[in-house]
């Protein structure tokens, strides 16, 4: 993943102590450097240290940014003292910079008070919203009103506001690709590609009848072919696998791979109930699973705004994200539920693994046609879940989202499947039925609610629910 680089403006107004703003101005740098980002701001020599204070400070800074556009991904303020909440916004709306902006300011210290070396910057913060508020540009705050630059806690508002930038220029022109048609039975994917191309998130499409036709061209002895067996080998357990499934696989993961790299995708949807499984004779769980571990995410039942909520979880921490169905009560623990699928979720989220047959499916197409699946239990640890959903009615993108955590509660059952804790997941599942979501959710092994609901609330502009 690319080092996320930030455009940074260090607010000054001349009646505080300058000497704030030159020790802020290398505060935030220290920071920004120790924590693993890039940093472009106005040296030293170009204004008085740097900061921005005046109009004409204003015009150079937003210069500097536009000729930095394509790297800068977001913008940090940081006010020592009280700052120019004039220069702020003039600087951000000549930057012509479509960005998201985290608002910081440095607090005051008990005893450091006289006119001398006194700060104001909680009082300057509020400007400088107000003028952002007025200009129609959104921001970011941090966690709490002032914090300290060199403290564990911004670094964590670091670290959220990072992801608020993937997923805000993640979601800038995505196109997925949905492949062969929605299954029958499956009116709870049905979504409007218009309401998302508003948002300009493209569907490629492409008929299951055109990728059958490209793999019956393959040769069994094609390189490709063979390349992509060998992967498939050391990529999961395939003992007691029939050599012919995992071949088709092979071919079949070939020719979808290709047309994702030749039309540029983000991720894929897959259509396999129960067509492929009935005229093809594999279930394509196990290659969905390498794109997904590969961060090029891939969702069931062509469900594209479930394979959107996977790309969001994906690009909110970095770490594959899987599609999994809302399946049952756990005892009669409120809090708890199964999340199951056949399953396709990447590998990494599991605790132990291997490939088998659908056993659903292979009850009505045989054994020998439903092999491909990835078996499996999901590793106990902290999560995040996600939809999102296209509301047609309403003509806006709608997603909920929250955090919870896989459990070692004992389950013994089949596919990929775990025990999820979630904090009132009673009023969740109420949200989630009166609001008509769909039953599959994304779900990824991160702590990411917070950036997420900000970027797809603020930034986006759609209808979010934080569930907590």
């Amino acid at each position: 993943m690319r080092k996320t680089t930030f455009g940074v403006i260090v607010g000054n107004r001349g009646f505080f102590p300058d000497f704030l703003a030159r020790e802020g101005r290398k505060s935030i740098l220290d920071v920004l450097k120790k924590n693993g980002f890039n940093a472009v701001t106005l040296p030293m020599q170009e204004t008085k240290y740097g900061a921005v204070e005046t109009f004409a400070d204003a015009k150079k800074c937003a210069a500097l940014f536009a000729k930095n556009a394509e790297k800068i991904n977001g913008i940090i303020v940081t006010l020592p003292n009280f700052g120019d909440e004039k220069a702020v916004a003039e600087t951000i709306k000549r930057s012509g910079l479509n960005v998201p902006i985290l608002i910081h300011a440095e607090p005051d210290t008990q005893g450091k008070m006289s006119a001398s070396n006194r700060r104001d910057s909680f009082c300057g913060k509020i400007s400088v919203c107000n003028n952002l508020r007025q200009a129609g540009i959104p921001y970011t705050l941090t966690k709490s009103h002032t914090v300290k630059l060199q403290s564990a806690e911004f670094s964590n508002d670091l670290d959220d506001f990072t992801s608020v930038c993937r997923i805000v220029n993640g979601l800038k022109n995505p196109r997925f690709g949905a492949i062969g048609a929605r299954p029958a039975a499956f009116n709870t994917v049905r979504y409007s590609e218009k309401i998302l191309e508003l948002s300009g998130i493209s569907v490629e499409t492409i008929d299951l009848s055109e990728i059958l036709g490209r793999v019956a061209l393959l040769a069994d002895n094609d390189r490709g072919v063979k390349r992509k067996l060998d992967a498939i080998k050391k990529y999961i357990s395939t003992k007691s696998v029939p050599a012919d499934s995992l071949l088709k696989m092979a071919k079949f993961g070939l020719v979808i791979d290709k047309w994702v790299r030749d039309t540029e995708l983000n991720g894929t949807a897959v259509q396999c109930w129960t067509s492929l499984e009935e005229f093809f004779g594999i279930v394509p769980c196990t290659l969905m699973s390498m794109m997904s571990e590969t961060l090029l995410p891939s969702a069931c039942e062509v469900d594209i705004t479930g394979l959107l909520a996977m790309y969001i979880l994906q690009l909110a921490g970095g770490t594959p994200s899987a599609i999994l169905d809302w399946n049952n009560n756990y005892g009669s623990d409120p809090d708890k539920c199964v999340v199951f699928h056949c399953s396709n979720l990447p590998k990494s989220m599991f605790k132990t693994s291997k490939m088998h047959f659908q056993e659903i499916i292979a009850g009505a197409m045989g054994k020998e046609n439903a092999y491909g699946t990835i078996d499996g239990r999901i590793a106990a640890g902290k999560a995040t879940f996600c939809r999102t959903t296209t509301d047609d009615t309403a003509g806006v993108i709608s997603a909920y989202v929250g955090e919870g955590q896989f459990t070692n509660d004992k389950l013994d059952t089949f596919g990929g499947y775990g025990v999820l804790k979630v904090p009132n997941l009673q009023r969740l599942c109420e949200y989630v039925c009166k609001m008509g979501f769909e039953h599959h959710v994304a779900v990824s092994m991160t702590e990411k609610a917070d950036p997420i609901a900000e970027a797809l609330d603020n930034y986006m502009g759609w209808e979010v629910y934080r569930h907590e």
